[in-house]
């Protein structure tokens, strides 16, 4: 998949009443804040008026904190000063909103320690290839290359992961451009009419258009 495929940057609300809304970053600075007059608007009182900027510099980004009240988190490091952005990076903004930088570039997520406890409505047994929702097993279990999908979402926690790493987890083996966008989405489908078996109100996997997907695993 070339890069021309991948749309500009973008910050994704990962919780709360605007979970999955996506902000792009298609100027070379971008404020959030309280106030009207900033580019991105986030109306928590904890959040100041002007709380942080994300700047654009020969193709790479950086997150500022603008000397807020109640500070800002960069994968749950307090930020001082200037940081750089990376795919997959979480922002936590005054521990009242929390965002997700999906970057333009194609490279894959970079290493990320795996939460002790992941729990939700959907959980996985990895050892046996099992999944449960709400408690009941999946049953017939799934195909190998649905079951990778899914434990690759599951062990993101919530993060978005791009077509390329799901290409290079679920088809380990194909060379180059051999997996189809259309086998993907077809892939995604199967997996989501699969979970909707034990689950039919919620879906499970979100597509971020441009981007990727991401699992929302709610608490049961």
């Amino acid at each position: 998949m070339s890069d021309a495929k991948r749309s500009a940057p973008v910050l994704v609300v990962m919780d709360g009443p605007d979970a999955n809304q996506s902000y792009p970053i298609e100027k070379d600075q971008v404020v959030l804040g309280r106030e009207d007059h900033c580019d991105i608007v986030l109306r928590e009182r904890q959040i100041s008026r002007e709380h942080i900027k994300v700047l654009r510099n020969d193709g790479r980004y950086f997150v500022e904190d603008l000397a807020s009240r109640n500070g800002t988190w960069v994968n749950g490091k307090k930020l001082e000063g200037t940081q750089e952005l990376y795919d997959n990076d979480e922002i936590h903004i005054a521990l009242a909103v929390r965002l997700q930088f999906i970057g333009s570039g194609a490279t894959a997520p970079l290493p990320f320690e795996v939460p002790q406890t992941l729990s939700g409505r959907l959980t996985l047994d990895r050892e046996a290839r099992q999944v449960f929702v709400r408690n009941e097993e999946l049953d017939p279990p799934l195909s190998l290359p649905q079951y990778r999908l899914l434990e690759l979402l599951y062990l993101h926690a919530g993060r978005v992961c791009t077509r390329e790493t799901v290409v290079e987890t679920v088809w380990p083996d194909v060379v180059g451009e051999g997996v189809s966008e259309q086998a993907i989405d077809a892939l995604v489908r199967r997996l989501r009419d699969r979970l909707g078996e034990l689950d039919p109100d919620h879906q499970y996997i979100v597509t971020m258009r441009g981007h990727g997907f991401r699992l929302d695993n709610p608490a049961e």
